[in-house]
């Protein structure tokens, strides 16, 4: 493989010496960019755009092409290992997912099973196309959702306000939903060693909606599963340590929970004060976040100011990405974008000299 020539990132989650706060956005290729837009329109579907290998290289590309990120994030959905399950899954516009066979009786779910990865080759395939594309210049990120926040689009089939047939077999079936946590934990933990393999060179793991749950529910029903996928990972590849970041969306309240997971840093939505969270992990794991999306719609003033106060509180020292706290609304202008990556890097240096 070719030598890396920003591994900024990588040092940053491992909590290693950086000249300057790496940055990268959750959903960095997507909708804000007219050119990602045009390239969707191409492939006729957001379905067959993550299917083409040669258009999910080129949309991957797209926004490093125009911003100075520290990464590139695989172009996928966290959905591809329920439509590999035989969930049947589609897509309506305006709407979002639905599955056409959600897992809302017994013996369906008694029949799940871990799928066949040949079935997310396309996935795999991307991987080495960006990886080959990038040719060293930025770190390619993998993902997956996690076994918890794919269970709930799985029994929902599709997406919720409430949960509520997740919930109720939560309550009332709990055996149900363990086999299918169990399941999906399996599942991830090759995922996205078959995503390191490719040439992944980190991953996160997208628990959108931990947040749902009550604080027993958690350490019940998530926590658990994301210590699982993240002990059977392949943590080295290409003579290099492949760090592992988990993101739970309202999971501040468990960072130190988390923070024991064995995974290497923590993602951080825009409600968690970035001070109080290193004090509450040390150097247990490095923090990735944290800006409120919406902060991109306000002045250039306004957002450098949100900037410098991101950067203040968590301080000197290595060991925090600069991220958003959600993934980046489509409504974007991505001349602001462009804003924030250069203040980030700009105003960053002065917290990593001696």
């Amino acid at each position: 493989m070719t030598v890396l020539k920003n591994d900024t990132f990588l040092r940053a989650l491992l909590n290693q010496p950086v000249k300057y706060t790496p940055v990268w956005l959750m959903r960095q290729a997507g909708r804000y960019l007219p050119e990602y837009r045009a390239s969707r329109a191409k492939a006729g579907s957001f379905l067959d755009l993550c299917h083409n290998t040669d258009l999910a290289t080129e949309v991957t590309l797209q926004p490093l092409d125009r911003f100075a990120l520290d990464a590139a994030i695989l172009f996928s959905d966290i959905l591809t290992i329920p439509d590999a399950m035989g969930l049947g899954l589609h897509f309506v516009e305006g709407e979002g997912p639905r599955f056409e066979r959600p897992l809302q009786n017994e013996e369906d779910i008694n029949s799940l099973q871990v799928p066949d990865m040949s079935k997310l080759r396309y996935v795999f395939d991307a991987v080495t196309s960006i990886r080959r594309a990038l040719n060293g210049s930025v770190p390619l990120i993998g993902f997956s959702g996690s076994p918890f926040t794919l269970a709930c689009y799985m029994v929902e089939g599709r997406g919720s306000r409430d949960f509520r047939h997740l919930k109720t077999m939560m309550y009332r079936r709990p055996d149900l939903l363990q086999r299918i946590l169990q399941i999906n934990a399996q599942t991830v933990t090759e995922y996205l060693n078959e995503q390191i393999a490719a040439g992944a060179q980190a991953v996160q793991i997208f628990d959108t909606w931990g947040g749902i749950l009550s604080d027993a529910a958690f350490k019940r029903y998530d926590l658990p599963y994301l210590q699982q996928v993240v002990s059977g990972l392949n943590r080295r590849a290409e003579n290099r340590q492949v760090p592992v970041v988990i993101f739970t969306k309202g999971g501040g309240l468990w960072l130190e929970q988390l923070a024991q997971s064995g995974a290497d840093a923590l993602g951080t939505d825009w409600t968690v004060n970035l001070q109080q969270a290193r004090q509450r992990v040390g150097t247990q794991v490095a923090l990735q976040g944290n800006l409120d999306p919406l902060a991109l719609f306000g002045s250039q003033d306004c957002l450098e100011l949100e900037i410098k106060r991101l950067l203040a509180e968590y301080g000197h020292g290595s060991g925090h990405v600069f991220n958003l706290g959600h993934g980046i609304n489509q409504y974007t202008d991505p001349e602001q974008v462009a804003f924030m990556v250069e203040t980030v890097h700009r105003i960053s240096v002065r917290y990593h000299t001696d």
